[in-house]
């Protein structure tokens, strides 16, 4: 059945806001590459003539999603480190955070990015090399001074290591998407990092917000 063309009554902000929300969720279901124009208008159900007024081409559109994507993961990062109670706290934090994030994310997404949106791309490896880069960093130095890492880490390795271990579920002939979910994929490397550089004080405190994520899960 076609899809009925309606017309826009809203602001041309409230357009396009329209059209990047929506390009969001069908770039997070399929990837970017396989979600052309004419989709998104056709899910909106709108003339892809509308679309163009608010974004020049499907670059722009990309560029303005992943953007949006990136600067609300910060704000994500920035607020949780801020409530957490210690180190390892902020890290399950995150953790539930992800959960969120990546529920049901076609993991194409990063390689469609870097293979054909490089200035997107450059926007991500800012993003990483730079704000995620100096938070695993903090959170490193966070441990250390409340006694929940071991002191004797090597900050700047570990930080680099952990940047490279975050994007493995995105590597899809690693983990082919039908047999690993990103989110389970994401919580045993981090609680892989987390047992590599915890003092025993910080194993038992694992070991606690694990059972409690676990009772948690198990009420839900």
């Amino acid at each position: 059945m076609a899809t009925k063309i309606v017309s826009i009554v809203l602001r041309p902000m409230e357009v396009k806001e329209r059209i990047k929300q929506k390009a969001d969720e069908l770039f997070r279901r399929y990837g970017i590459k396989s979600v052309t124009m004419d989709e998104i208008a056709n899910q909106l159900g709108v003339s892809k003539k509308t679309i163009y007024h608010s974004f020049s081409d499907k670059n722009e559109l990309v560029d303005d999603v992943i953007a949006d994507m990136l600067q609300f993961n910060k704000e994500c990062c920035q607020d949780y480190k801020a409530k957490s109670q210690n180190a390892i706290h902020e890290i399950f934090m995150a953790l539930d955070m992800l959960q969120v994030i990546f529920d049901n994310m076609n993991p194409s997404i990063l390689h469609d990015i870097e293979r054909n949106y490089p200035l997107t791309y450059k926007k991500f490896k800012d993003y990483k090399y730079k704000f995620l880069y100096d938070l695993v960093k903090e959170n490193m130095v966070r441990g250390i001074e409340e006694e929940l890492y071991r002191p004797e880490i090597n900050i700047d390795v570990l930080a680099k290591i952990r940047l490279e271990t975050m994007m493995l579920p995105f590597d899809e002939q690693l983990f082919p998407k039908n047999k690993f979910s990103m989110v389970f994929l994401h919580q045993q490397l981090i609680e892989f990092f987390l047992f590599g550089i915890a003092s025993l004080k910080g194993y038992k405190l694992i070991l606690k917000y694990q059972k409690e994520r676990q009772n948690k899960t198990t009420v839900q």
